[in-house]
């Protein structure tokens, strides 16, 4: 039998709405599968749902107003009750993530610190043994400088690239550059995100360590969900 995957995203993407209360000030994610999550809520908010969303991209703020979904800033409310994202890696067992590939990781990160709580909605081919395994960290990065950013980074044991689209580099909301870097499978992805984080001219990296709450996984056999262990567990 043929498994619809987008189908399967959709169908993860609406358990993940059901953590959705009346009243929440929600942060909405960026990508195909987060595209998924505001068109569900767009649809319970037809049925009455109040909810108020902040979007991480001006993607997600676009679709967010055509659908119906009431939008807010920073400047209104600076904590969130929940946000609802997707992901590019997921680690097992811990469920640290990398995020960043379409482009809006400092927004999202943003976000997700300010929430309550962070639930995740992927494909089960975004599961993997280590972070790093077949996606490159983003790292965003100031427009000045840049190739000596890079160059410090690859001492970290990368390699960095320049994001194109097309023949253009790509620039961030923020106005940033993003350096897609290549480490490998990851051995201690909490000890990466500090260096990447301390090395000059960057501005935030697509490591979301210790941050998940909960991952819904679309999977040939339906939908699951995991949990993170208990903080200290090893």
């Amino acid at each position: 039998m043929t498994v619809n995957r987008d189908e399967l995203k959709r169908a993860a993407a609406l358990r993940a709405i059901e953590e959705v209360e009346d009243g929440m000030v929600l942060g909405l994610g960026t990508g195909s599968t987060a595209a998924h999550v505001v068109e569900g809520l767009a649809a319970r908010v037809k049925e009455g749902l109040r909810i108020v969303g902040i979007p991480s991209s001006e993607r997600t703020a676009a679709q967010a107003r055509r659908l119906g979904i009431q939008i807010a800033t920073f400047a209104e409310y600076q904590k969130l009750d929940l946000t609802i994202d997707g992901a590019d890696e997921v680690e097992l067992g811990t469920l640290h993530l990398i995020k960043g590939l379409g482009g809006a990781l400092l927004r999202e990160k943003i976000v997700a610190a300010a929430s309550k709580r962070l639930v995740i909605v992927v494909d089960q081919e975004k599961l993997v043994e280590r972070l790093g395994e077949h996606t490159p960290v983003p790292v965003e990065v100031t427009q000045f400088g840049w190739q000596a950013t890079a160059a410090a980074l690859a001492t970290l044991g990368s390699m960095p690239e320049r994001r194109y689209i097309g023949e253009q580099p790509f620039v961030t909301d923020e106005g940033h550059l993003i350096l897609d870097c290549r480490f490998g499978p990851i051995a201690d992805p909490a000890v990466l995100e500090a260096r990447i984080a301390m090395t000059v001219g960057t501005i935030e990296s697509g490591l979301f360590v210790g941050r998940s709450s909960m991952v819904v996984v679309a999977s040939d056999s339906g939908v699951e969900v995991l949990f993170p262990p208990p903080r200290g567990a090893v």
